[in-house]
């Protein structure tokens, strides 16, 4: 397939068709260079992996799923290195192009699936979500994206990251098909889902936004109040010393399964990295394991200070992301602190393992920003649900 947005793994011709029926007949879809395709070698965006690993003898539970319900695969699509970046800038395979906000990065860590839907390569793609990697794409590019409750969608025949936290999302254009391929991935139909009938607005969640953004999405979260009733303000973050500090605990709950997960085999290869992405692996061998179970009882407190606010009848609104996406190459103090201000909006789904969406709804710079809506612990297609009802056919395209 043609690539004119680099958002494939380059050299890697991966196609194979789908189910000659099913829901998503005659769409076409990536998966994100972490997902096995049989007879292939799954890459995880950096070349010394692909090189220690041999081909996968099955497809990944995501990939076989949307390939049974008709969807046909055109392409492996360019990951951040092992998955551990949000900015979707590859050291090794190059930066995929956002082709909504020409000249500014992606998001990342599913780089190329965010790129290639919304560039329009494919229908839908698959992403992966640890800690922000979905949702966060999805707002710089101007995709409909979503993470679901944690353990809700197999994994199965995916590279893991941090296993209590990954989870497997994915990309649209439109809204009919952004619940479609929920559905089948979800194994559910959101028809039969019940809407949420009170709204919250995560005031600490909107101050960390950029000012321009807070007032970009202001009209979208008034329209909601219009369905649902005027929000809730509360502070997500409180109490427990605000999300600044839940960032802090995020990373070194991730950093320590990251280490656990990919130590051993960093420390066999010794392989080539990225520069941001080395020392971000130097610094997750640094965290010690009482450390991480400093931070579990304060993870388990805002599990359960969430779910119990969203019950079973709410959702949640947040920015997405603090703003646009920024410009390629940005370094130094203002992009560190915008990674601090993007984690600090997206930890809150890992830590609890509640699920989240991005709609594609704001222009801020003249580029595309989400509103997320986070719903209690299994609501997932009330979510898709709620979007399918206040959206109808909104598209992208």
């Amino acid at each position: 397939m043609q690539d004119p947005l680099g958002a494939l793994v380059p050299g890697n011709d991966v196609t194979l068709d789908g189910a000659a029926d099913g829901p998503l007949k005659g769409r076409s879809f990536v998966a994100k260079d972490l997902f096995d395709v049989a007879g292939h070698v799954t890459g995880c965006g950096n070349p010394d992996w692909a090189r220690t690993h041999a081909a996968a003898s099955t497809n990944a539970w995501a990939v076989e799923a949307w390939l049974q319900a008709g969807a046909a695969l055109v392409g492996k699509a360019i990951t951040d290195e092992l998955a551990y970046s949000l900015n979707g800038e590859n050291f090794h395979y190059g930066t995929p192009t956002n082709a909504n906000a020409p000249g500014r990065i992606p998001g990342g860590s599913s780089a190329g699936s965010a790129s290639a839907v919304a560039g329009g390569l494919c229908d839908i793609a698959l992403g992966t979500d640890t800690g922000g990697s979905v949702r966060v794409p999805g707002s710089y590019c101007g995709d409909f994206g979503f993470r679901p409750s944690h353990g809700r969608i197999s994994l199965d025949g995916a590279m893991a990251l941090a296993p209590s936290m990954d989870t497997c999302g994915w990309f649209a254009r439109d809204v009919a098909l952004f619940v479609t391929a929920g559905e089948v991935l979800l194994q559910e139909k959101v028809a039969a889902a019940a809407q949420p009938t009170r709204l919250i607005l995560f005031e600490d969640a909107f101050a960390l936004a950029d000012g321009p953004a807070r007032d970009a999405l202001m009209p979208f979260v008034a329209q909601l109040e219009g369905r649902l009733g005027a929000a809730e303000r509360v502070a997500a973050g409180e109490p427990g010393g605000g999300l600044g500090e839940w960032m802090w605990r995020f990373r070194q709950l991730q950093g320590r399964e990251v280490w656990s997960v990919h130590g051993d085999w960093i420390e066999s290869v010794k392989p080539r990295f990225g520069p941001d992405i080395g020392e971000r692996f130097q610094w997750a061998s640094t965290i010690t394991a009482e450390q991480a179970a400093q931070a579990a009882p304060e993870r388990a407190a805002i599990t359960e200070r969430l779910s119990d606010m969203l019950g079973d009848d709410a959702v949640a609104c947040l920015p997405s992301a603090p703003g646009a996406a920024p410009v390629i190459g940005m370094t130094g103090e203002a992009l560190q602190q915008r990674r601090a201000n993007v984690m600090g909006l997206s930890c809150l789904a890992p830590l609890t393992g509640l699920p989240q969406m991005t709609l594609p709804l704001a222009t801020v710079e003249g580029c595309p920003l989400g509103l997320s809506l986070m719903a209690g612990p299994g609501r997932d297609a009330e979510l898709l649900a709620l979007a399918q009802a206040w959206l109808g056919e909104k598209s992208l395209d």
